[in-house]
């Protein structure tokens, strides 16, 4: 790369040779033509001068070429920078903390990416082959406009382009307001259209098509008149550099006409003056568009590199070790945790799951179960005590061989738009075609996936909306199980499926966790009745423990968790017997 750019250079230098030389060549081509025809007007036989013509024609290839071979060379360091710069992106996003993700708008934050990304090819472009060497052309015209014709000229030339610059950079700058305007209304837009199409049955069920296209219209009618502004303050701004280039030429044009008349100037040197001035205003023109767009590539970047600036919250501590798991033993040991300092989640909880056994922490919504899986991930770090896996504080160690040590089937279950395949073998991208079969055997969706017309090629569609609640929580069960890892963690692992399904479904973890350490968490006390031990959490704080007849025994708050959710199930299967016997079921009177 760094050959490919000083080749780069060399051919920019050779372009801006070439270009300042025209106008000297062909003044001296018309200064020739002009002395061989008084000279000969008597014989009617003009000498024309061929070799500086051919001179002319090849420095006005050469200058296309040069510019050309130059952006041929470059053309692999730019883009291998852009690549570069989106991966850090990417993976600066992918190491941000939960906390930043909850609160993201995607639509925006996808916006921002790819406005930055398109201000840094722009950036890359145009910074080094356009700006530094229209500075360098300017000071090589004013230079030789002052050798060949004096001090005057080269001043009025430079005051023009002095003026020139100071105005294009003043009025862009004034109207930088209008483009941030410009970018916050679009990211506003984009996140309300990307978040109304994510909940596109949501806006059905309610009737509420009218009322999103109020909503993105008011971001838009936002942006469209940022952009009006924008688009008529740069029409004055061209209006203003025209203007300016105009009278520093005439000036110099009248001149020069002048020193023709007086004999002080040749019609060749006359028409090199012309020339400069053209060739000059062509890159001051370029420059100010090029300025203005560099300018607004920086708004258009400042998102995107604020993202880099993002406090990552949660690190590798200096020196951390791969976790080594030989025994599977997780301990939290007087874990205090808070998302908001005013709202304690979690409060001295204490417990230890030892090697093979499963554990399974039960308790209402809002009890901080959850809270437990992603602390054990460390998606956020305890604020009191020590989460440890075989004595390994998970601090300690890397973040990539924790979560390599844990599987965990999720209850919000969220697969890729890709394939049945691709989000099973997602557990373990190496295993093959065999292994992803069998584990969606043990996770009971073999039979359902071999039932689609396109079979495990089916596409799940965004976010896996294609399939139902259950068939989505099967595969993400079939992607844990290829994973293959030393602990379990089932976050309302059954939670989306039926009475049948949920049975054979806990038969298949049963048989998968029988020796390895699981931690279950769970609503239905139906799926951890054989659990070694179960855990009651209410407001973050541990009020029972034992196992499922010893909780029952002591008649307590599990024994009454129970008790409601046992009458619940029969209820339902009650309903659902009188419904496959045909008997209609009224709902329930609703009183005033």
């Amino acid at each position: 790369m760094r050959v490919r750019v000083a080749i780069a250079l060399i051919l920019l230098v050779a372009a801006k040779v070439a270009t300042v030389a025209v106008p000297a060549v062909f003044g001296r081509a018309v200064d020739v033509l002009e002395a061989d025809t008084m000279d000969t007007a008597a014989s009617g036989a003009i000498a024309v001068p061929v070799s500086l013509l051919i001179g002319y024609g090849l420095l006005r290839v050469g200058q296309q070429a040069f510019a050309e071979l130059r952006d041929f060379v470059f053309a692999k360091v730019g883009q291998r920078a852009i690549r570069a710069i989106a991966l850090t992106v990417f993976k600066h996003l992918h190491a941000l903390a939960l906390r930043f993700h909850m609160d993201r708008q995607t639509g925006g934050l996808s916006r921002a990416i790819e406005r930055g990304i398109k201000g840094i090819d722009f950036l890359l472009r145009f910074m080094l082959f356009n700006i530094l060497p229209t500075l360098v052309e300017i000071g090589l015209v004013c230079a030789i406009l002052w050798s060949l014709f004096g001090f005057v000229f080269s001043a009025i030339t430079f005051v023009t382009v002095v003026i020139y610059i100071i105005f294009t950079f003043s009025f862009t700058e004034w109207r930088l307001k209008y483009r941030r305007a410009m970018n916050d209304s679009d990211s506003e837009a984009n996140t309300k259209a990307i978040d109304s199409l994510l909940n596109f049955e949501t806006v059905k069920y309610f009737g509420n098509e009218a009322h999103e296209a109020r909503r993105y219209d008011v971001s838009m009618q936002r942006y469209e008149k940022a952009a009006v502004k924008s688009l008529t303050t740069l029409s004055l701004l061209n209006v203003g550099q025209g203007l300016i280039m105009a009278l520093g030429m005439t000036i110099l044009l009248v001149l020069s006409g002048f020193r023709v008349a007086d004999g002080a100037m040749t019609v060749g040197a006359f028409t090199a003056v012309n020339l400069y001035m053209m060739q000059l205003f062509q890159p001051l023109n370029f420059l100010g568009f090029v300025y203005r767009e560099i300018k607004q590539s920086l708004v258009d970047m400042e998102q995107m590199f604020g993202l880099l600036e993002q406090n990552r919250e949660i690190e590798d501590a200096p020196g951390a070790r791969n976790l080594v798991v030989d025994d599977g033993v997780v301990r939290f040991e007087h874990v205090s945790f808070s998302y908001d300092a005013r709202r304690p989640v979690l409060r001295d909880v204490d417990f230890e799951v030892p090697t093979g056994s499963t554990v399974a922490i039960v308790g209402a919504s809002g009890a901080g179960k959850s809270t437990i899986s992603r602390l054990l991930f460390r998606f956020y770090d305890v604020e009191d005590g020590t989460i440890s896996i075989d004595g390994q504080d998970i601090r300690a160690v890397t973040q990539d061989s924790l979560r390599a040590a844990i599987g965990i089937v999720p209850q919000d279950t969220v697969l890729f738009n890709d394939s049945v395949f691709y989000n099973i073998q997602y557990g373990r991208p190496s295993a093959s075609p065999a292994e992803v079969e069998e584990a969606a055997r043990l996770a009971q969706v073999h039979d359902f996936v071999m039932s689609l017309p396109d079979g495990y090629n089916t596409r799940v569609g965004e976010r896996g909306l294609k399939l139902s609640g259950g068939e989505k929580q099967r595969v993400a069960i079939a992607r844990t199980i290829l994973k293959a890892p030393k602990i379990l963690l089932f976050d309302e692992a059954t939670s989306a499926l039926d009475t049948h399904t949920e049975r054979e479904i806990q038969a298949a973890l049963e048989q998968v966790s029988a020796d390895r350490t699981a931690l279950v968490i769970a609503h239905r006390l139906s799926t951890v009745v054989n659990a070694d031990e179960i855990i009651v959490l209410d407001g973050g704080v541990i009020i029972e423990r034992g196992r499922h007849d010893e909780l029952l025994t002591l008649d307590s708050a599990y024994a009454e968790l129970w008790r409601r959710q046992q009458a619940a199930a029969r209820r339902e299967e009650e309903i659902a017997a009188d419904m496959a016997d045909g008997v209609f079921i009224p709902a329930p009177a609703v009183r005033a």
